[in-house]
């Protein structure tokens, strides 16, 4: 039996994307409390981001929306990391500029800084193994933005990135 790459390429980009989460879900977590969401999005779930993508260029006049629009369309799969701003009840941490957990929750817009740090220690996991299984990626803020309109993670979430895959001959996301 014989089986071209070409015929092969879907299950790899598939199989890296879910080894992608799987990496996410597994890393470290401050408290050892989890607020991510994660998923992975393949043809039309890509569509809708880059589409959205588009309409947030258009409204925004984000000139680079269009280009990362562009990107998501030139890859196979996406990779959604995102989390709610949930405080970890902390007495003592203000770093996301309130004296405590308490007060951060009279203001629910304002992010907590330990669920944010998991979600950059996750993300980092994820193209960890990305740049271990040799496929290409980006990091996008402006996608991950969209996804968060588009709801794709849940209505709790609020932040999220998107790390697009592409299995090609030559990186989408390096001349840009």
């Amino acid at each position: 039996m014989l089986v071209l790459e070409q015929e092969s390429r879907r299950a790899a980009i598939v199989a890296a994307a879910q080894q992608m989460l799987t990496a996410a879900r597994t890393a470290p977590k401050g408290k050892g409390r989890d607020t991510l969401a994660l998923a992975a999005a393949y043809d039309g779930a890509l569509a809708a981001i880059a589409d959205k993508l588009d309409e947030m260029g258009k409204e925004l006049a984000v000139s680079f929306f269009f280009r990362d629009a562009k990107n998501i369309r030139q890859s196979q799969a996406v990779v959604l990391i995102g989390t709610v701003i949930e405080p970890l009840g902390l007495k003592h941490c203000g770093f996301c500029g309130m004296e405590n957990c308490e007060n951060k929750n009279k203001q629910s817009c304002v992010p907590c800084a330990i669920n944010t740090v998991d979600l950059g220690i996750a993300i980092g996991s994820a193209v960890a193994v990305a740049a271990r299984l040799c496929v290409d990626t980006r990091i996008m803020f402006s996608a991950g933005k969209a996804a968060v309109e588009l709801g794709l993670l849940g209505n709790d979430v609020k932040i999220a990135f998107a790390i697009p895959v592409s299995c090609s001959s030559k990186s989408p996301y390096f001349d840009r």
